[in-house]
Order: structure tokens, then C-alpha cells, then sequence
């Protein structure tokens, strides 16, 4: 698999994404796919038949692309970020030698947003291996020759990561999960209860790091990607509490504005048999 993989990532990106397309648009016949498509955009308040459409398309594109951004030399992964918007936010953190905390939702190309960041700045991830063995080997392929260090969701990787900031470092999140019992906290994200993780909070409030929004805008027709960094908003204070609350507000509208490269397919607002239900007074 790996080897026909490896061929599929010498494909230009307009094609590749193309391809992407289309499967993603066939997966839309699948019922129980459309459906959990339709139900998350009808959640959030963002169903309409035609990004239904889009979001499909979008899924499959990402697919597509992975083996391209992870496969593909590197110079030419490089050159497929076309603009960089906000690197001045980086640049700033590190003149006053604080860690800074990359916080990247499921939107456009988060690996890409990785890779390239790596490339200039010392980062390290926070990585849960997948169950298939060859994905596993490209994933970790992918991510560790451009430099970034990985490290497992325990107790010895959040020490990592906390040393890692402490340094002056950067880490890598996603923080639109789906946390386990007792690691997360209930917030609305989107208009909608969700229980998330707690740790990129603790761990920005314990280094004293900067955040850092990242997002990879995958362009129209194959052209690349335009990587977006964006600050949080100014906090009253930088309780885990608030931390959470102004960064979940700052997801919710980046993914607005483009709600057809969200990954609808992830089961985020999904409540957990062993969680409790959300407080009837979550703000």
C-alpha cells in the first residue's frame, strides 16, 4: 500500500485534488456518512445543501492530499504554502522568548501547517499513533523528516511538552477533539456542547505560552495553500477557563468562514457514555 501511495504522491496537486473530489463526492452516497455530514453542519447551524456538497468534496481533497504532503520532497511540500499570513505573531513570541502553543483545528490541511512551521521553528507534537500499522509508518515519516519531534498523549509526553514551551519551544495541538473521561471539559464550540480537551489550556497557563491559532486554506483548484496564524482576542486573564472559552470562540469563527474545509466527519458533539451530560447552564 505504501508503495502504490508513494506513486500517488508524484501527482500534481490540481489532480490529485481532482481525484479528491470526486471521491469525495461519491462517499456522499454512503447513507450513514451523508448523514452524520448534514447532522453536524445542522448542529452548528451551518447546513445548506450546497456546502453539504462542498464539505464532501473538501474531505476528499484532504484525503487525497496526504500523500503528497507527507511523501513529496519537501521543497516541493514548501512551495505548495503559497502565503503566509500572520508570521509576524510567531516572530514576536520568539523576540521575547516565550514557548508558543500552535493550536490547529480539523480545518484545510492541518499537516501541512506542521510541516511547514517545523521547517523554521523547533516544534514538537503531541501524537496518537493510528491502529493500521503502514499508516502509522507514513504519518510518522511525514511528520518527523521536516524536524518535528512527536511525543504520546502520557504523562511523560505532557512533561515533554511542558519543557518544550518552557524553552521557548513550540508545540502542535488540535484542540477540536473528542477528550477521554476526566482529560477535557464541556464548552460550546459552534453553538453546540461538545467536550474537548483540557491539557492545551494547562499547558499554556503553566509556561506562560503564546497561542496561536494555525490554519492551511486549501485554495481553489489545486493552487496550494495559504496559512493563516492568528493571535486570540485580548483576555480579561489567562485562567484555563477563559483560555478555553476565547479560543473555542476564535475556532468557531475561522470555521465560519469556511465551513466547507471543516472535518464534518469527526464525531465532536457525540456525548460519551462514561462523561457526565453537560451542565443545563453551559455559557
Amino acid at each position: 500500500m505504501l508503495f502504490f501511495l508513494r506513486l500517488f504522491s508524484r501527482l500534481p496537486l490540481p489532480v490529485a485534488h481532482g481525484l479528491g473530489a470526486l471521491l469525495g463526492l461519491l462517499g456522499l452516497l454512503r447513507r450513514r456518512h451523508r448523514e452524520l455530514l448534514r447532522d453536524n453542519l445542522r448542529l452548528t447551524g451551518l447546513y445548506r445543501p450546497f456546502c453539504l456538497l462542498r464539505a464532501g468534496m473538501e474531505l476528499g481533497k484532504g484525503l487525497a492530499e496526504l500523500p503528497l504532503v507527507w511523501l513529496a520532497p519537501l521543497p516541493r511540500v514548501f512551495a505548495l504554502v503559497r502565503e503566509v499570513r500572520g508570521w509576524e505573531h510567531v516572530e514576536a513570541a520568539r523576540r521575547k522568548g516565550r514557548g508558543i502553543a500552535l493550536l490547529a483545528p480539523h480545518l484545510g490541511c492541518w499537516e501541512i501547517c506542521g510541516m511547514f512551521i517545523t521547517n523554521r521553528v523547533p516544534v514538537t507534537a503531541l501524537y496518537t499513533p493510528p491502529r493500521q500499522e503502514w499508516v502509522h509508518e507514513m504519518m510518522r515519516e511525514g511528520r518527523e523528516r521536516a524536524g518535528c519531534k512527536t511525543v504520546p498523549p502520557t504523562t511523560g509526553g505532557v512533561r515533554a511538552l511542558l519543557g518544550r514551551l518552557k524553552k521557548g519551544e513550540a508545540t502542535f495541538i488540535l484542540p477540536d477533539q473528542s477528550a477521554n473521561r476526566g482529560e477535557g471539559q464541556w464548552i460550546r464550540f459552534l453553538g453546540h456542547p461538545a467536550y474537548m480537551p483540557s491539557l492545551p489550556y494547562r499547558l499554556i497557563a503553566g509556561t506562560g505560552a503564546v497561542p496561536l491559532i494555525v490554519f492551511a486554506e486549501r485554495l481553489s483548484w489545486g493552487r496550494g495553500f495559504r496559512l493563516h496564524i492568528e493571535p486570540l482576542p485580548a483576555m480579561p486573564d489567562t485562567s484555563r477557563e477563559t483560555l478555553a472559552q476565547a479560543t473555542n470562540q476564535a475556532l468557531s469563527v475561522l470555521i465560519r468562514r469556511h465551513p466547507e474545509q471543516y472535518l464534518w466527519s469527526y464525531r465532536l458533539f457525540r456525548h460519551h457514555a462514561d462523561v457526565p451530560p453537560p451542565p443545563e447552564d453551559l455559557s
